[in-house]
Protein backbone atom coordinates (compact mmCIF):
# COMPACT_ATOMS: atom_id res chain seq x y z
CA UNK A 1 0.00 0.00 0.00
CA UNK A 2 2.40 2.38 1.18
CA UNK A 3 4.13 2.06 -2.24
CA UNK A 4 1.21 2.18 -4.21
CA UNK A 5 0.78 5.64 -2.87
CA UNK A 6 4.59 6.76 -3.28
CA UNK A 7 4.63 5.56 -7.05
CA UNK A 8 1.14 7.66 -7.46
CA UNK A 9 3.18 10.56 -5.80
CA UNK A 10 6.15 10.11 -8.26
CA UNK A 11 3.44 10.07 -11.24
CA UNK A 12 2.06 13.17 -10.42
CA UNK A 13 5.06 15.49 -10.02
CA UNK A 14 6.27 14.35 -12.96
CA UNK A 15 9.86 12.53 -11.64
CA UNK A 16 9.61 8.78 -12.86
CA UNK A 17 13.01 7.45 -14.29
CA UNK A 18 12.86 8.33 -18.15
CA UNK A 19 9.69 10.68 -18.28
CA UNK A 20 11.14 13.99 -20.68
CA UNK A 21 9.67 17.14 -19.96
CA UNK A 22 8.35 18.91 -22.27
CA UNK A 23 9.04 22.92 -22.80
CA UNK A 24 8.02 26.12 -24.84
CA UNK A 25 9.66 29.07 -26.33
CA UNK A 26 7.13 31.72 -27.54
CA UNK A 27 9.04 34.17 -29.72
CA UNK A 28 6.75 36.93 -30.97
CA UNK A 29 7.94 39.78 -33.05
CA UNK A 30 6.02 43.34 -32.91
CA UNK A 31 4.69 44.60 -36.48
CA UNK A 32 6.36 42.20 -38.24
CA UNK A 33 5.51 41.02 -41.51
CA UNK A 34 7.12 39.13 -44.37
CA UNK A 35 10.52 40.65 -44.45
CA UNK A 36 12.13 37.80 -44.95
CA UNK A 37 13.31 35.14 -47.25
CA UNK A 38 11.23 32.78 -45.77
CA UNK A 39 8.29 34.39 -47.51
CA UNK A 40 10.01 34.52 -50.30
CA UNK A 41 11.56 38.25 -49.45
CA UNK A 42 15.01 37.70 -50.94
CA UNK A 43 15.68 41.22 -50.95
CA UNK A 44 16.51 41.11 -47.52
CA UNK A 45 19.08 38.77 -45.57
CA UNK A 46 17.32 36.76 -42.11
CA UNK A 47 19.93 33.43 -42.09
CA UNK A 48 18.46 32.96 -38.33
CA UNK A 49 14.52 33.33 -39.50
CA UNK A 50 15.83 30.57 -42.46
CA UNK A 51 17.73 28.42 -40.41
CA UNK A 52 14.71 28.02 -37.60
CA UNK A 53 11.80 27.61 -40.92
CA UNK A 54 14.48 24.58 -41.80
CA UNK A 55 13.29 22.90 -38.77
CA UNK A 56 9.76 24.56 -38.70
CA UNK A 57 6.31 23.76 -40.77
CA UNK A 58 6.11 27.23 -42.19
CA UNK A 59 2.47 28.33 -42.40
CA UNK A 60 1.61 30.42 -45.34
CA UNK A 61 -2.26 31.33 -44.22
CA UNK A 62 -1.65 32.83 -40.27
CA UNK A 63 -3.60 35.42 -39.28
CA UNK A 64 -3.93 37.52 -36.34
CA UNK A 65 -6.90 38.18 -35.11
CA UNK A 66 -6.96 42.01 -34.20
CA UNK A 67 -4.42 43.69 -35.86
CA UNK A 68 -3.54 46.13 -32.68
CA UNK A 69 -0.66 45.68 -30.19
CA UNK A 70 -2.04 45.14 -26.64
CA UNK A 71 -5.36 43.47 -27.84
CA UNK A 72 -3.38 40.91 -30.22
CA UNK A 73 -0.89 39.86 -27.29
CA UNK A 74 -4.13 39.34 -25.31
CA UNK A 75 -5.48 36.61 -28.17
CA UNK A 76 -2.19 35.34 -27.89
CA UNK A 77 -1.90 34.65 -24.15
CA UNK A 78 -5.90 33.81 -23.57
CA UNK A 79 -7.23 32.18 -26.64
CA UNK A 80 -9.54 34.22 -26.79
CA UNK A 81 -10.73 37.81 -28.99
CA UNK A 82 -10.03 40.86 -27.71
CA UNK A 83 -14.05 41.93 -27.13
CA UNK A 84 -14.45 38.41 -25.29
CA UNK A 85 -11.10 39.27 -22.93
CA UNK A 86 -11.48 42.87 -22.39
CA UNK A 87 -8.24 44.22 -23.82
CA UNK A 88 -10.11 46.37 -26.46
CA UNK A 89 -7.18 48.40 -27.08
CA UNK A 90 -3.96 49.68 -25.75
CA UNK A 91 -2.96 48.68 -22.08
CA UNK A 92 -0.10 51.58 -21.75
CA UNK A 93 -0.93 55.42 -20.52
CA UNK A 94 -3.88 56.87 -21.36
CA UNK A 95 -5.34 54.34 -23.33
CA UNK A 96 -4.99 52.19 -20.27
CA UNK A 97 -7.34 49.02 -21.75
CA UNK A 98 -7.13 45.17 -19.39
CA UNK A 99 -8.71 42.53 -19.76
CA UNK A 100 -11.20 41.36 -17.36
CA UNK A 101 -9.97 39.96 -13.72
CA UNK A 102 -11.76 36.59 -14.43
CA UNK A 103 -10.08 35.66 -17.82
CA UNK A 104 -7.72 32.87 -17.11
CA UNK A 105 -4.47 33.55 -18.99
CA UNK A 106 -1.81 30.99 -20.56
CA UNK A 107 0.63 31.73 -17.99
CA UNK A 108 -1.56 31.65 -15.01
CA UNK A 109 -3.29 28.14 -16.45
CA UNK A 110 1.09 26.99 -16.80
CA UNK A 111 1.62 28.24 -13.23
CA UNK A 112 -1.38 25.92 -11.64
CA UNK A 113 0.09 23.37 -13.44
CA UNK A 114 3.97 23.58 -11.83
CA UNK A 115 5.19 25.10 -15.02
CA UNK A 116 7.57 27.86 -15.13
CA UNK A 117 6.79 30.92 -16.93
CA UNK A 118 9.48 33.73 -17.76
CA UNK A 119 8.53 36.75 -19.67
CA UNK A 120 11.08 38.90 -21.45
CA UNK A 121 10.57 42.00 -23.71
CA UNK A 122 7.22 43.89 -24.32
CA UNK A 123 4.15 42.33 -22.20
CA UNK A 124 1.73 45.35 -23.06
CA UNK A 125 -0.95 43.37 -21.53
CA UNK A 126 -2.78 43.61 -18.47
CA UNK A 127 -3.62 43.41 -15.00
CA UNK A 128 -1.00 41.37 -13.62
CA UNK A 129 -2.90 38.68 -11.86
CA UNK A 130 -4.35 38.04 -14.99
CA UNK A 131 -0.95 37.76 -16.66
CA UNK A 132 1.52 36.47 -14.06
CA UNK A 133 5.31 35.49 -14.97
CA UNK A 134 7.21 33.63 -12.72
CA UNK A 135 10.64 35.41 -14.32
CA UNK A 136 9.73 38.87 -15.83
CA UNK A 137 11.96 41.32 -17.46
CA UNK A 138 9.36 44.00 -19.81
CA UNK A 139 9.02 47.40 -19.84
CA UNK A 140 6.82 47.71 -16.65
CA UNK A 141 10.41 46.90 -14.69
CA UNK A 142 13.19 48.09 -17.37
CA UNK A 143 13.28 50.33 -20.55
CA UNK A 144 11.63 48.54 -23.74
CA UNK A 145 14.55 49.83 -25.96
CA UNK A 146 16.65 47.30 -23.71
CA UNK A 147 14.25 44.26 -22.56
CA UNK A 148 13.38 44.66 -26.38
CA UNK A 149 15.49 45.66 -28.74
CA UNK A 150 18.74 45.07 -26.86
CA UNK A 151 19.53 41.70 -28.08
CA UNK A 152 22.97 41.40 -26.26
CA UNK A 153 20.72 42.20 -23.33
CA UNK A 154 17.56 39.37 -24.41
CA UNK A 155 20.31 37.23 -24.77
CA UNK A 156 21.57 37.29 -21.40
CA UNK A 157 18.20 37.36 -19.78
CA UNK A 158 16.70 34.36 -21.96
CA UNK A 159 20.60 33.03 -20.01
CA UNK A 160 19.64 33.99 -16.59
CA UNK A 161 15.96 32.17 -16.93
CA UNK A 162 17.81 28.95 -18.72
CA UNK A 163 20.54 29.00 -16.16
CA UNK A 164 17.77 28.87 -12.89
CA UNK A 165 17.87 25.61 -11.00
CA UNK A 166 14.52 24.66 -11.14
CA UNK A 167 13.99 21.27 -12.30
CA UNK A 168 10.18 21.88 -13.65
CA UNK A 169 9.45 22.25 -17.64
CA UNK A 170 9.11 25.78 -18.82
CA UNK A 171 7.56 28.30 -20.83
CA UNK A 172 9.03 31.45 -22.24
CA UNK A 173 7.99 34.18 -23.84
CA UNK A 174 9.77 36.17 -25.65
CA UNK A 175 8.38 39.42 -27.25
CA UNK A 176 10.99 41.50 -29.21
CA UNK A 177 10.03 45.28 -29.36
CA UNK A 178 11.48 45.00 -32.99
CA UNK A 179 10.90 46.35 -35.56
CA UNK A 180 7.82 48.44 -34.27
CA UNK A 181 8.04 52.51 -35.39
CA UNK A 182 9.66 54.69 -32.71
CA UNK A 183 9.68 57.90 -34.88
CA UNK A 184 6.72 58.68 -32.34
CA UNK A 185 8.57 57.86 -28.91
CA UNK A 186 12.24 57.95 -29.59
CA UNK A 187 12.93 59.87 -32.92
CA UNK A 188 16.29 60.35 -32.08
CA UNK A 189 17.20 56.64 -33.39
CA UNK A 190 15.32 56.75 -36.72
CA UNK A 191 11.59 55.79 -38.21
CA UNK A 192 12.45 52.20 -36.70
CA UNK A 193 14.91 52.33 -34.13
CA UNK A 194 17.03 51.39 -36.81
CA UNK A 195 20.18 53.56 -35.42
CA UNK A 196 19.84 51.96 -31.66
CA UNK A 197 22.80 50.29 -30.28
CA UNK A 198 24.80 50.99 -33.82
CA UNK A 199 27.53 51.97 -31.81
CA UNK A 200 27.61 55.63 -33.53
CA UNK A 201 27.94 58.50 -31.41
CA UNK A 202 24.94 58.83 -29.05
CA UNK A 203 23.27 55.68 -29.96
CA UNK A 204 24.68 53.08 -27.77
CA UNK A 205 26.46 49.73 -28.33
CA UNK A 206 24.80 46.82 -28.73
CA UNK A 207 27.62 44.25 -28.92
CA UNK A 208 26.17 41.58 -30.56
CA UNK A 209 24.28 43.36 -33.22
CA UNK A 210 26.11 43.61 -36.86
CA UNK A 211 23.70 46.17 -38.44
CA UNK A 212 22.91 45.24 -42.16
CA UNK A 213 21.87 48.52 -43.99
CA UNK A 214 19.93 48.63 -46.97
CA UNK A 215 19.27 51.47 -49.80
CA UNK A 216 16.10 52.57 -51.19
CA UNK A 217 16.34 51.05 -54.40
CA UNK A 218 17.19 47.70 -52.56
CA UNK A 219 13.78 47.11 -50.96
CA UNK A 220 10.98 44.71 -52.17
CA UNK A 221 7.72 47.62 -51.87
CA UNK A 222 4.70 45.16 -51.15
CA UNK A 223 1.56 46.00 -53.47
CA UNK A 224 -0.32 47.92 -50.55
CA UNK A 225 2.49 50.35 -49.83
CA UNK A 226 2.97 53.58 -51.74
CA UNK A 227 6.12 52.63 -54.09
CA UNK A 228 7.40 56.66 -53.71
CA UNK A 229 11.16 57.34 -52.38
CA UNK A 230 9.96 58.48 -49.15
CA UNK A 231 8.33 54.76 -48.69
CA UNK A 232 11.32 53.10 -49.50
CA UNK A 233 13.56 54.69 -47.93
CA UNK A 234 10.83 53.85 -44.59
CA UNK A 235 11.33 50.09 -45.38
CA UNK A 236 14.72 50.16 -46.15
CA UNK A 237 15.28 51.57 -42.30
CA UNK A 238 12.64 48.48 -40.99
CA UNK A 239 14.72 46.46 -43.00
CA UNK A 240 17.39 47.35 -40.57
CA UNK A 241 15.87 47.33 -37.68
CA UNK A 242 14.28 43.58 -39.27
CA UNK A 243 18.17 42.53 -39.03
CA UNK A 244 18.38 43.23 -35.51
CA UNK A 245 15.18 41.19 -34.51
CA UNK A 246 17.08 38.17 -37.14
CA UNK A 247 20.29 37.98 -34.92
CA UNK A 248 18.48 38.04 -32.07
CA UNK A 249 16.26 35.19 -32.88
CA UNK A 250 20.05 33.55 -33.28
CA UNK A 251 21.36 34.51 -30.11
CA UNK A 252 18.02 33.08 -28.77
CA UNK A 253 18.43 29.51 -30.28
CA UNK A 254 21.84 29.42 -29.27
CA UNK A 255 21.09 29.62 -25.58
CA UNK A 256 18.47 26.71 -26.00
CA UNK A 257 21.07 24.72 -27.63
CA UNK A 258 23.59 25.61 -25.06
CA UNK A 259 21.08 25.00 -22.23
CA UNK A 260 20.57 21.39 -23.43
CA UNK A 261 17.15 22.08 -24.39
CA UNK A 262 16.72 22.23 -28.21
CA UNK A 263 15.72 18.78 -28.94
CA UNK A 264 12.71 18.61 -25.78
CA UNK A 265 11.16 22.46 -26.67
CA UNK A 266 8.29 23.37 -28.85
CA UNK A 267 9.86 26.83 -30.73
CA UNK A 268 6.45 29.25 -32.25
CA UNK A 269 7.60 32.43 -34.38
CA UNK A 270 4.92 34.85 -35.51
CA UNK A 271 4.20 38.49 -34.54
CA UNK A 272 0.95 40.32 -33.18
CA UNK A 273 -0.22 42.36 -36.11
CA UNK A 274 0.33 43.87 -39.67
CA UNK A 275 3.50 46.14 -40.72
CA UNK A 276 2.87 49.56 -39.65
CA UNK A 277 1.74 51.29 -43.19
CA UNK A 278 -0.82 52.26 -44.95
CA UNK A 279 -3.44 49.34 -44.86
CA UNK A 280 -1.38 47.18 -42.91
CA UNK A 281 -1.79 47.64 -38.73
CA UNK A 282 -5.39 48.83 -37.62
CA UNK A 283 -6.62 47.17 -40.62
CA UNK A 284 -8.61 43.69 -41.34
CA UNK A 285 -7.99 43.46 -44.74
CA UNK A 286 -4.93 40.68 -45.62
CA UNK A 287 -2.38 43.10 -45.56
CA UNK A 288 -3.32 44.23 -41.71
CA UNK A 289 -3.80 40.27 -40.64
CA UNK A 290 -1.54 38.13 -42.54
CA UNK A 291 1.26 36.60 -40.29
CA UNK A 292 4.53 34.57 -40.12
CA UNK A 293 4.00 31.72 -38.61
CA UNK A 294 6.62 28.97 -37.64
CA UNK A 295 6.18 26.08 -35.59
CA UNK A 296 9.45 23.86 -34.99
CA UNK A 297 8.79 20.41 -32.62
CA UNK A 298 11.75 18.11 -32.35
CA UNK A 299 9.33 15.24 -31.63
CA UNK A 300 7.88 16.04 -35.42
CA UNK A 301 10.52 16.50 -37.62
CA UNK A 302 8.39 14.78 -40.94
CA UNK A 303 7.44 17.88 -41.81
CA UNK A 304 10.34 19.97 -41.15
CA UNK A 305 10.91 22.75 -44.15
CA UNK A 306 7.53 22.35 -45.64
CA UNK A 307 4.76 24.75 -46.49
CA UNK A 308 1.23 24.37 -45.26
CA UNK A 309 -1.47 25.93 -46.72
CA UNK A 310 -4.04 25.30 -43.81
CA UNK A 311 -5.50 28.29 -42.63
CA UNK A 312 -4.43 29.18 -38.88
CA UNK A 313 -4.67 32.05 -36.09
CA UNK A 314 -2.90 33.45 -33.14
CA UNK A 315 -6.12 32.65 -31.57
CA UNK A 316 -4.93 28.70 -32.10
CA UNK A 317 -1.62 29.70 -29.88
CA UNK A 318 -2.91 29.29 -26.60
CA UNK A 319 -5.02 25.88 -27.32
CA UNK A 320 -1.62 24.30 -28.72
CA UNK A 321 0.55 25.26 -25.72
CA UNK A 322 -2.09 23.74 -23.68
CA UNK A 323 -1.80 20.46 -25.99
CA UNK A 324 1.63 19.87 -25.92
CA UNK A 325 1.84 20.25 -21.99
CA UNK A 326 -1.39 17.75 -21.86
CA UNK A 327 -3.23 20.30 -19.80
CA UNK A 328 -6.79 20.89 -20.63
CA UNK A 329 -8.47 24.09 -20.57
CA UNK A 330 -11.02 24.60 -17.60
CA UNK A 331 -14.26 25.05 -17.38
CA UNK A 332 -15.44 28.47 -15.98
CA UNK A 333 -16.96 31.83 -16.46
CA UNK A 334 -16.07 35.59 -16.81
CA UNK A 335 -18.79 36.82 -15.32
CA UNK A 336 -20.70 35.23 -12.51
CA UNK A 337 -24.25 33.58 -13.50
CA UNK A 338 -22.92 33.87 -17.44
CA UNK A 339 -22.27 31.00 -19.81
CA UNK A 340 -18.58 29.40 -19.47
CA UNK A 341 -15.86 30.02 -21.81
CA UNK A 342 -14.95 27.86 -24.91
CA UNK A 343 -11.97 28.16 -26.81
CA UNK A 344 -12.48 28.85 -30.45
CA UNK A 345 -9.51 28.43 -31.60
CA UNK A 346 -7.34 24.36 -32.31
CA UNK A 347 -4.11 23.12 -31.53
CA UNK A 348 -1.94 23.43 -34.14
CA UNK A 349 -0.21 20.00 -33.34
CA UNK A 350 -2.00 17.86 -35.62
CA UNK A 351 -0.40 19.79 -38.48
CA UNK A 352 2.79 18.84 -37.86
CA UNK A 353 2.02 15.06 -38.79
CA UNK A 354 0.13 16.25 -41.58
CA UNK A 355 -1.60 18.91 -43.46
CA UNK A 356 -5.12 19.85 -42.18
CA UNK A 357 -8.21 20.81 -43.95
CA UNK A 358 -8.89 24.47 -41.96
CA UNK A 359 -10.12 26.74 -44.05
CA UNK A 360 -11.58 29.86 -41.59
CA UNK A 361 -10.52 32.27 -39.28
CA UNK A 362 -11.90 35.40 -37.48
CA UNK A 363 -10.87 38.53 -36.35
CA UNK A 364 -12.47 41.53 -34.31
CA UNK A 365 -11.28 45.00 -34.04
CA UNK A 366 -12.36 47.69 -31.13
CA UNK A 367 -9.87 50.38 -30.64
CA UNK A 368 -5.99 50.99 -31.21
CA UNK A 369 -5.79 53.98 -29.31
CA UNK A 370 -8.07 55.29 -27.03
CA UNK A 371 -9.29 57.61 -29.51
CA UNK A 372 -9.23 55.52 -32.65
CA UNK A 373 -12.83 53.96 -31.96
CA UNK A 374 -13.75 51.98 -35.34
CA UNK A 375 -14.86 48.29 -34.54
CA UNK A 376 -14.85 46.08 -37.33
CA UNK A 377 -15.52 41.71 -37.63
CA UNK A 378 -14.09 39.81 -40.68
CA UNK A 379 -14.18 36.15 -41.69
CA UNK A 380 -11.78 34.86 -43.60
CA UNK A 381 -12.79 31.47 -45.68
CA UNK A 382 -11.02 29.96 -48.65
CA UNK A 383 -10.39 32.65 -51.13
CA UNK A 384 -13.12 35.22 -49.57
CA UNK A 385 -12.74 38.11 -46.81
CA UNK A 386 -16.11 39.37 -45.31
CA UNK A 387 -15.19 42.68 -43.24
CA UNK A 388 -18.24 44.28 -41.60
CA UNK A 389 -17.41 47.93 -40.47
CA UNK A 390 -19.71 48.96 -37.97
CA UNK A 391 -18.95 52.18 -37.66
CA UNK A 392 -18.72 52.62 -41.07
CA UNK A 393 -19.93 56.56 -41.36
CA UNK A 394 -16.98 57.77 -39.98
CA UNK A 395 -13.55 58.18 -41.57
CA UNK A 396 -11.15 55.57 -40.76
CA UNK A 397 -8.73 56.90 -37.58
CA UNK A 398 -4.77 57.36 -37.71
CA UNK A 399 -2.67 55.90 -34.92
CA UNK A 400 0.21 58.61 -34.00
CA UNK A 401 3.37 56.55 -34.89
CA UNK A 402 2.09 56.05 -38.04
CA UNK A 403 0.94 59.45 -38.56
CA UNK A 404 4.71 60.80 -38.41
CA UNK A 405 6.00 58.65 -40.42
CA UNK A 406 7.53 59.20 -43.64
CA UNK A 407 5.14 57.16 -45.43
CA UNK A 408 1.75 58.29 -44.13
CA UNK A 409 3.82 62.63 -44.70
CA UNK A 410 4.55 62.19 -48.38
CA UNK A 411 0.82 60.34 -48.95
CA UNK A 412 -0.92 63.36 -47.45
CA UNK A 413 1.80 65.64 -48.68
CA UNK A 414 0.96 64.12 -52.27
CA UNK A 415 -2.54 63.85 -52.10
CA UNK A 416 -2.75 67.67 -50.93
CA UNK A 417 -0.95 68.73 -53.74
CA UNK A 418 -2.61 67.03 -56.17
CA UNK A 419 0.36 64.90 -57.06
CA UNK A 420 0.56 61.38 -58.24
CA UNK A 421 0.72 59.22 -54.92
CA UNK A 422 2.24 56.41 -56.68
CA UNK A 423 -0.51 54.29 -54.03
CA UNK A 424 -3.63 51.82 -54.86
CA UNK A 425 -5.84 53.55 -52.96
CA UNK A 426 -7.48 57.39 -52.35
CA UNK A 427 -7.08 58.54 -49.10
CA UNK A 428 -10.63 58.89 -49.32
CA UNK A 429 -11.56 55.51 -50.00
CA UNK A 430 -9.17 54.50 -46.92
CA UNK A 431 -10.93 56.74 -44.69
CA UNK A 432 -14.29 56.00 -45.90
CA UNK A 433 -15.84 52.34 -46.44
CA UNK A 434 -18.34 50.86 -47.12
CA UNK A 435 -20.33 48.55 -44.22
CA UNK A 436 -20.01 45.16 -45.81
CA UNK A 437 -16.71 44.68 -48.26
CA UNK A 438 -16.48 41.06 -49.49
CA UNK A 439 -13.70 40.25 -51.60
CA UNK A 440 -11.91 36.94 -53.48
CA UNK A 441 -8.44 37.25 -52.24
CA UNK A 442 -7.71 34.72 -55.29
CA UNK A 443 -8.74 36.88 -58.20
CA UNK A 444 -8.53 40.14 -56.18
CA UNK A 445 -5.38 39.57 -54.28
CA UNK A 446 -5.19 43.43 -53.44
CA UNK A 447 -8.80 43.62 -52.45
CA UNK A 448 -10.03 46.20 -54.26
CA UNK A 449 -13.15 44.80 -56.33
CA UNK A 450 -16.14 45.21 -53.53
CA UNK A 451 -18.66 42.32 -54.27
CA UNK A 452 -20.80 42.68 -51.17
CA UNK A 453 -23.34 44.49 -53.69
CA UNK A 454 -22.73 42.29 -56.44
CA UNK A 455 -26.12 39.92 -56.91
CA UNK A 456 -24.52 37.42 -58.02
CA UNK A 457 -22.75 36.94 -54.70
CA UNK A 458 -25.42 37.48 -52.71
CA UNK A 459 -26.18 34.19 -51.31
CA UNK A 460 -22.04 34.07 -50.66
CA UNK A 461 -22.76 37.06 -48.53
CA UNK A 462 -24.83 35.87 -46.79
CA UNK A 463 -23.92 32.67 -45.62
CA UNK A 464 -20.60 34.17 -44.30
CA UNK A 465 -22.37 36.88 -42.34
CA UNK A 466 -23.99 33.95 -40.82
CA UNK A 467 -21.21 32.67 -40.19
CA UNK A 468 -19.80 35.89 -38.73
CA UNK A 469 -22.07 35.96 -36.38
CA UNK A 470 -22.03 32.58 -35.30
CA UNK A 471 -18.66 33.32 -34.03
CA UNK A 472 -19.72 36.39 -32.28
CA UNK A 473 -22.17 34.63 -30.08
CA UNK A 474 -20.00 31.95 -29.71
CA UNK A 475 -17.68 34.46 -28.19
CA UNK A 476 -19.98 36.81 -26.44
CA UNK A 477 -19.35 39.71 -28.67
CA UNK A 478 -21.01 42.77 -27.00
CA UNK A 479 -21.33 43.93 -30.64
CA UNK A 480 -23.05 41.25 -31.81
CA UNK A 481 -25.99 43.34 -32.89
CA UNK A 482 -24.71 46.73 -33.78
CA UNK A 483 -25.07 49.15 -35.27
CA UNK A 484 -28.86 48.87 -36.46
CA UNK A 485 -29.35 46.95 -32.82
CA UNK A 486 -29.26 47.06 -29.14
CA UNK A 487 -28.08 43.67 -27.06
CA UNK A 488 -30.97 42.66 -24.38
CA UNK A 489 -29.80 39.58 -23.31
CA UNK A 490 -32.87 39.28 -21.55
CA UNK A 491 -35.60 39.48 -23.86
CA UNK A 492 -36.37 37.08 -27.05
CA UNK A 493 -34.60 37.66 -29.53
CA UNK A 494 -32.00 39.91 -27.78
CA UNK A 495 -30.65 41.80 -30.89
CA UNK A 496 -33.77 44.60 -30.27
CA UNK A 497 -34.13 46.74 -33.33
CA UNK A 498 -33.52 50.58 -33.88
CA UNK A 499 -35.03 51.51 -36.74
CA UNK A 500 -31.77 53.94 -37.69
CA UNK A 501 -31.73 53.35 -40.97
CA UNK A 502 -28.59 51.29 -40.96
CA UNK A 503 -29.92 47.63 -41.60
Amino acid sequence: MAFTQFLFILLNIGIIVGAKKRNVLLIIADDAGFETDVYNNSAIHTPHLHALAQRSLIFHNAFTSVSSCSPSRSTILTGLPQHQNGMYGLHQDVHHFNSFDGVRSLPLLLSQANIRTGIIGKKHVGPEEVYPFDFAYTEENNSVLQVGRNITKIKLLVRKFFQAKDDRAFFLYVAFHDPHRCGHSQPQYGAFCEKFGNGESGMGWIPDWKPQHYTPEQVKVPYFIPDTPAARADLAAQYTTVSRLDQGIGLILEELRDAGFENDTLVMYSSDNGIPFPNGRTNLYWSGTAEPMLLSSPEHTQRWGQVSQSYVSLLDITPTILDWYSIPYPAYSIFRNKQQVQLTGKSLLPALVSEQPWATVYASQGHHEVTMYYPMRAVHEGPYRLIHNLNFKMPFPIDQDFYVSPTFQDLLNRTQSHHPTSWFKTLQSYYYRDRWELYNTSADPSETQNLAADPAHRDLLQRLRDQLLKWQWATFDPWVCAPDGVLEVKLSPQCRPLFNGLD
